[in-house]
């Protein structure tokens, strides 16, 4: 990556590095003084607002793969690519009425595992747990990964350094401020990812025209306007499935759903959804723009800041890391949060330990957010894989838990044996569709062969669950 580290010097990316560090470590630290017990740790005593709400969804959901890989989508299969990211968006417009159902059925939930125990059984739950905290460590190590390519390819910083500071400053404002923390930093993080992309846009449209662009593309890569593309099409309904089974299960969004305020859910995820919506297409059109420009891509990922630094100058470098850091920040906070929780609570709390007191489970809380970030650091050291092989390896997964969560929110007659093996077959053939067909067909087809073993299993083997089961508050009145 030694070709990319012009574009700003290191001197001035080790000085973002450590304004930006700092900065969120002192939010971290003075939001953590709100915490005072485990309610206010894992989910900011469940009372955060629209705004607060629907900004620490956005900056959750733009990650280093919104900016890295949707431009690599538009590069590698046109106009379908763009699109195609974008659909992940629909995780977050659909799982809107689900925030206010779930707040509804569990007033006093934690996670999405409470869900799956309550719903389904002790099994269940256990293929759950496994798929949910495989998926968020991997996806975890993705953006650990993440940050050390984007400090080492943007500032030069060695890739092992970058990824350790922005891993270790993570943990620790986590650490201190819980999820408090996270939402008052995702907050700021999102004004400063939805400015930086609109300065980058702005200064390509004023340098480019859309006649331009379209005639480089049709000359240089007439392919990437066919809009008949099988794998690029194929790519828009996977990425869909994927985006939405990454959001209905996983512990991150349910967190937030619990966290809000009554009725806040539904708004906070539609607000997300809209703002989210525009970033990877305007990230793909930025990617477009490179031939017209002149740009020489050499890795396709690296696009976003090449692009930036090549209409803005020195300013747009700036601008590019300080979003991405952002985008990563978010992300990383959120997952070392919502993955502890689920830990905690799922894990300590209900099967070893039923007994912990509040502030046993604040030291166990912390010690596993330490731990989830050094075994983390430890799986980056090594570089292993890409980041697209590492996120969309755990698509089928996180794809055969859709069925399974919306059929239990609002179908009585849903299962346990069809939420079991829906997650179990979907997985298993998704992850063959995976090696044997292609990453763009593994959520698809996870998604779909869990969505047919839901369905045939609740004909066969009805259930009449009673919803009230699912307030544990209630239950043991």
């Amino acid at each position: 990556m030694n070709h990319q580290s012009f574009i700003i010097s290191p001197e001035t990316g080790w000085i973002l590095l450590a304004v930006l560090s700092a900065l969120w470590i002192f939010l971290g630290v003075y939001w953590g003084k709100k915490v005072k017990n485990m309610d206010g740790f894992m989910l900011a005593g469940r009372n955060v607002g629209l705004a607060f709400g629907a900004a620490t969804a956005m900056a959750t959901w733009v990650t280093s793969n919104t900016t890295m890989l949707a431009p690599q989508f538009a590069l590698q299969l046109g106009i379908w690519g763009m699109i195609a990211y974008s659909t992940a968006s629909f995780g977050l417009f659909l799982f809107a009425p689900l925030a206010n159902r779930i707040k509804a059925l569990m007033p006093t939930g934690y996670t999405s595992g409470d869900f799956i125990r309550l719903r389904y059984g002790k099994f269940t739950w256990y293929v759950f747990l496994v798929i949910s905290i495989f998926y968020g460590f991997t996806w975890l190590v993705s953006m650990g990964m993440a940050g050390g390519i984007l400090m080492n390819a943007i500032a030069g910083i060695p890739y092992e350094l970058g990824m350790t500071v922005i891993l270790g400053v993570c943990v620790v404002y986590t650490l201190f401020g819980g999820l408090y923390a996270v939402i008052g930093t995702d907050f700021i993080q999102s004004l400063i990812i939805l400015i930086g992309i609109v300065v980058v846009g702005v200064g390509v449209l004023t340098q480019v025209d859309f006649g331009h662009i379209y005639i480089n593309v049709l000359d240089e890569k007439p392919m990437l306007l066919n809009a008949l593309m099988p794998a690029a099409i194929m790519s828009v309904f996977n990425n869909l499935l994927f985006g939405l089974g990454e959001v209905f299960h996983s512990n991150v969004w349910w967190s937030r759903a619990f966290a809000m305020r009554e009725k806040i859910g539904k708004k906070a995820y539609l607000l997300s959804g809209l703002f989210w919506f525009p970033v990877p297409i305007a990230a793909g059109f930025i990617a477009l723009t490179s031939g017209s420009l002149g740009v020489n891509i050499t890795s396709p990922d690296m696009v976003g800041p090449l692009v930036a630094s090549h209409v803005l100058g020195q300013a747009g470098a700036v601008i590019v890391f300080a979003v991405f850091f952002c985008s990563l920040a978010s992300s990383i906070d959120s997952l070392l949060a919502a993955t502890s929780d689920l830990i905690t609570e799922d894990i300590y709390r209900k099967m070893i330990n039923p007994k912990a007191g509040e502030k046993l489970l604040r030291k166990v809380s912390a010690g596993i957010i330490i731990g989830l970030g050094v075994l983390a650091w430890a799986f980056c050291m090594p570089r292993i894989g890409t980041l697209a092989t590492v996120l969309f390896f755990a698509g089928p997964m996180v794809g055969s838990t859709i069925w399974p969560i919306v059929t239990g929110l609002f179908w009585r007659k849903a299962s346990a044996k069809g939420a079991m093996l829906g997650m179990i077959l979907g997985s298993s053939i998704g992850l063959v569709a995976y090696f044997q067909l292609g990453w763009y067909t593994a959520s698809l087809i996870g998604a779909a062969v869990s969505m047919v073993t839901v369905l045939v299993c609740t004909y066969l083997f009805p259930d009449d669950f009673e919803w009230n089961a699912l307030n544990e508050s209630k239950s043991q009145e």
